[in-house]
């Protein structure tokens, strides 16, 4: 039976605060003058146009663990990939992917979440995914897209995120799509411009022609990211040492059933969300005028 998917965004429970204290400094008081702060240096960077009610303010601040230039800086790095890939972002809203979204299984969300409360996106980069049909810019803004859904989850935002990489059937037709140019606009947004918390990067199924897709990343890999990037290839128990099998269906060594849903059960949920997603289109640098 298909699940019905949708996002959580009620306010954090009182165990999920004390989480957000330890781990990002969260507390009463330094949440609200973190945000007065960064509304304040909102209004005197003047060449940027955000939102700046409290819980816009959040998606930036919790990533950078409430420190408010930190946060400025965030915003401003994402104000830099608009502009730099204004053609590919530009006023983009989920029905302009919705083909890509609905009919082939490229990207998918598990209706659940992991034994860490963090969210676990899947990326089918082999031979489910076809480059004449979704073309490797397309899977670009599918991720941006379910990034602009999952920021408004604050269990998101404070547990962060997962990214399972599925490259089982991988074939020169894939590594042909998976340019230095899309291997560079992914990193680059990944580290510079993601205003949430991803945690671990799972590479799996992966097989020996990855090597060449691989090479490719591994120039635009920062350490940072480098740390949080794991390599299981078929070897479904040391995958599990990191994601849970109890959470995991059984196309992944799980204990849950296979996976019943695809892009098209849950692409309903984005677009309940196209005034946050047309809110954030609005952000970044100040339109210049003659």
């Amino acid at each position: 039976m298909t699940r019905n998917f949708d996002i959580d965004t009620d306010p954090p429970t009182p165990e999920l605060l004390e989480v957000a204290r330890k781990e990002l400094r969260e507390t009463p008081e330094l949440r609200e003058a973190s945000i007065k702060e960064l509304r304040s240096l909102l209004k005197e960077a003047t060449d940027l146009h955000y939102k700046d009610d409290d819980d816009f303010l959040l998606i930036f601040l919790r990533p950078c663990h409430f420190y408010p230039e930190s946060a400025l800086k965030m915003m401003r790095r994402i104000a830099e990939i608009k502009k730099n890939y204004n053609n590919l972002l530009h006023n983009l809203m989920p029905e302009d992917e919705k083909r890509a979204f609905t009919e082939h299984n490229v990207v998918n969300v598990l209706a659940n979440r992991d034994q860490k409360g963090r969210r676990v996106l899947l990326v089918n980069c082999g031979a489910l995914w076809d480059p004449k049909q979704v073309s490797s810019e397309q899977l670009f803004r599918l991720f941006y897209l379910i990034h602009l859904i999952a920021q408004l989850e604050p269990e998101t935002q404070i547990n962060g995120a997962v990214v399972i990489m599925d490259f089982d059937g991988l074939s020169l037709k894939q590594v042909k799509a998976l340019s230095p140019s899309f291997s560079k606009l992914l990193l680059t947004f990944i580290q510079e411009a993601l205003p949430l918390r991803l945690k671990e990067v799972h590479i799996i199924k992966q097989p020996y022609i990855f090597k060449l897709v691989w090479a490719l990343f591994t120039p635009f890999i920062k350490e940072k990211l480098n740390k949080r990037m794991f390599f299981h290839g078929g070897d479904m128990k040391k995958f599990h040492q990191y994601v849970s099998p109890d959470v995991l269906p059984k196309n992944y060594g799980g204990s849950l059933p296979e996976i019943d849903y695809s892009g098209k059960d849950w692409f309903p949920c984005v677009g309940k969300y196209v005034d946050h997603i047309g809110r954030y289109n609005e952000c970044g640098f100040v339109a210049k005028t003659d």
